[in-house]
């Protein structure tokens, strides 16, 4: 076991991602700084969990906990497939955005912990004097027997009624799962799902269905910008998409009762029958409120330019 004792809180800590490492500012062989009578970095402490070891930390940590913990990561060189993990012990206060993109492994927090979560949920703790939170992912995939203090399980059928506003809620979803949150979710929501249902019985932040490879996501609500931003298969529908809808999409669906704002290559579809039956199926919607649904799909890439505008949004627009 690892452990380190910390005078304040950093971020990032046990980041698979390494917080981007693409991020030229970012070293993960650097220290890790605030570390009393120890030199681990980074680095150090993610390869440690992926031995399946535990890690201890005593002391308050900062933002984003074990983002991406149990995955091995396609732009570090990995399979982009999900891993076991190992544990994590926090002598602690939590910040917000713990476990986001999170796929396997414990996280044990003797504090608070801050909001919004990322993709995990509380269980039953097995160790005294802390709490307990699994992978939302893992929990249903793998039909993890635990028990839940808040929500609903049901074999691999999940039910979010906590109120607790989360990220990247059901990523890398690979197994016939479904999980219905009664309220709003934050960003991220279905990133990277590959089978499943995640319904979302209320309004959902930025980059929803982001990069998913199969599945259904299902908003009730609005979405904020990015909706279907580099999806490759599967079906998202939602009231209203929102803005920038299908950024760089490759294939998929999007289908949203309200126009929405479509980036490239994404263009409107026309509505078929087969269509006509996923919307049906999904919403119970009657035959001819299925017709005031827009389609999105991918078109051909094509070649595009990004243009910077006054309030710093990025717009892409088609080379002439």
């Amino acid at each position: 076991m690892i452990t380190i004792e910390l005078s304040n809180p950093p971020d990032n800590l046990c980041d698979y991602t390494y917080n981007f490492c693409w991020n030229s500012d970012f070293n993960p062989d650097s220290l890790i700084p605030y570390q009393q009578g120890t030199e681990y970095t980074y680095r150090e402490m993610v390869d440690h969990l992926k031995k399946k070891d535990t890690v201890q930390i005593i002391g308050d940590v900062g933002k984003r906990l074990a983002q991406g913990m149990g995955t091995s990561i396609s732009h570090l060189g990995g399979s982009g497939k999900i891993e076991n993990a190992g544990n994590i012990i926090i002598d602690g206060d939590v910040g917000a955005e713990a476990g986001m993109g999170m796929v396997a492994g414990n996280l044990y927090i003797k504090g608070n912990i801050g909001e919004p979560m990322g993709n995990m949920v509380e269980v039953q703790s097995d160790r005294e004097g802390y709490r307990k939170f699994v992978s939302i992912t893992e929990l249903v995939c793998k039909e993890l027997q635990q028990k839940l203090l808040r929500n609903k399980l049901e074999g691999n059928n999940l039910l979010l009624n906590d109120g607790i506003l989360r990220n990247t809620l059901a990523a890398r979803c690979n197994c016939e799962s479904s999980i219905t949150v009664e309220g709003n979710t934050g960003n991220g929501s279905g990133l990277l799902m590959e089978r499943g249902m995640l319904l979302i019985k209320g309004d959902s932040g930025m980059n929803t269905a982001a990069h998913l490879n199969g599945g259904t996501v299902y908003v009730e609500g609005k979405c904020e910008a990015f909706a279907g931003a580099y999806m490759k298969n599967g079906i998202l529908l939602a009231e209203d998409a929102g803005s920038h809808v299908g950024t760089d999409m490759k294939g998929g669906t999007i289908y949203s009762k309200k126009k929405a704002n479509i980036d490239p290559p994404a263009k409107k579809g026309k509505i078929g029958r087969e269509d006509i039956r996923t919307i049906r199926k999904l919403t119970d919607a009657g035959r001819f409120e299925v017709l005031r649904y827009n389609k999105y799909e991918a078109g051909e890439e094509g070649k595009y330019i990004t243009i910077k505008m006054r309030d710093g949004s990025l717009v892409r627009r088609p080379v002439d």
